[in-house]
């Protein structure tokens, strides 16, 4: 997608992981194949696993093993932070969006 648009997107990563998991929890494949849908290509793991370390060290998501893999999930402040980010979002780009359509 970035080489379409001739923008970089790689800022929005944490927004779009704390918003998948706001949807259910899940693993780190997961949420990079989630993105894949979105943006056309795929996060590396080390773009994907750090931006994730970061999320966690905030405490607004948490990943716990089962098995092999870690499952990701949201936490409450997590949640208010997505809430906020949403509306920011909305109020920065919403015209942009609405204009583009």
């Amino acid at each position: 997608m970035s080489e379409y648009c001739g923008c970089d997107m790689r800022g929005m990563l944490s927004f779009q992981i704390l918003w998948l998991l706001s949807k259910r929890s899940m693993h780190g494949e997961q949420i990079a194949r989630e993105i894949e849908k979105r943006r056309g290509e795929k996060p590396k793991a080390g773009t994907l696993y750090p931006a994730l370390k970061e999320l966690n060290i905030k405490r607004l998501v948490i990943g716990r093993k089962k098995g092999k893999v870690v499952i990701y999930s949201i936490t409450p402040l997590g949640r208010r932070a997505v809430k906020q980010s949403v509306t920011y979002f909305v109020r920065s780009f919403g015209d942009i969006v609405s204009e583009s359509l």
